[in-house]
């Protein structure tokens, strides 16, 4: 058992190290930095006006297609990678299924894209 614990005896040192060093740089920023945020630095950032409602209100269904949509196409993208690079191992087989895997989402894009979810009004 003292042979499996010190093994992680490195991992400790570091998650230590890690503390020790992000808890003084942030001390190191209050007491360094001035603290005296101006209106500007309290104003509304991203979206250029101040907060109105709850933020646990209603979204437009827009919102969760274009998401899903960007989550499907860069899946598409995270699997071609290693497909591409496998390509001389995987053979024939291989190429015909990739083939009809990138067939499969055309046919999806091309669904969504004539159903109008990609107009934003």
């Amino acid at each position: 058992m003292e042979g499996l614990l010190r093994e992680y005896l490195p991992i400790l040192i570091f998650l230590a190290l890690a503390i020790g060093i992000s808890g003084a740089m942030f001390v190191a920023s209050l007491v360094v930095a001035k603290q005296s945020p101006d209106s500007e630095k309290l104003s509304a950032y991203e979206c250029g006006f101040e907060a109105f409602d709850d933020a646990r209100g209603r979204f437009d269904v827009r919102f969760y297609l274009v998401a899903i949509l960007f989550i499907i196409f860069d899946l598409e993208v995270a699997f071609l990678f290693p497909w591409a690079v496998s390509l001389g191992d995987i053979g024939v087989f291989g190429f015909w299924s990739m083939v009809l895997f990138l067939g499969i989402l055309t046919i999806g894009f091309v669904y969504e894209w004539r159903k109008g979810a990609l107009e934003w009004e």
